[in-house]
């Protein structure tokens, strides 16, 4: 998916504002520039996804760049787009082979059965809360 985003911009005392018009709240800036600013609200998409998922919510599409330049609150300000790696989005089950010591996957499968979970989950469920 692609996210446009509007940069405020900065100067040499004040960061470079940014703002995702399509994902409500969703904000960032950045102090050393331009490029610091779209990485920053790269981090700050992905977060917003991940709490808006976490909370069973809908995902909004991204909108249309010249429909969002028309908005007169972004008047002067720079757009760019931010690709976001659709894999954050699946709850499609993928198969994959770790590697443990064995001592740590019988530590692993024992808390595992104490939460009541099979080693699959009981590893997502610490990926998602960690």
């Amino acid at each position: 998916m692609k996210y446009p985003i509007a940069i405020e911009p900065g100067s040499a005392k004040e960061a470079w504002g940014v703002v995702v018009p399509d994902l409500a709240g969703c904000y960032s800036a950045g102090d050393n520039g331009i490029d610091e600013a779209i990485e920053n609200a790269k981090e700050a998409i992905e977060l917003w996804i991940e709490v808006a998922l976490d909370r069973n919510q809908e995902i909004p599409k991204p909108s249309s760049l010249r429909e969002l330049q028309k908005r007169k609150e972004f008047k002067g300000w720079t757009w760019a787009i931010v690709e976001i790696d659709p894999a954050l989005l699946s709850d499609e089950i993928e198969r994959i082979n770790i590697t443990l010591p064995k001592r740590v996957l019988a530590r692993l499968d024992a808390k595992a059965k104490k939460a009541g979970e099979n080693r699959s989950a009981f590893i997502a469920y610490l990926a998602l809360t960690a």
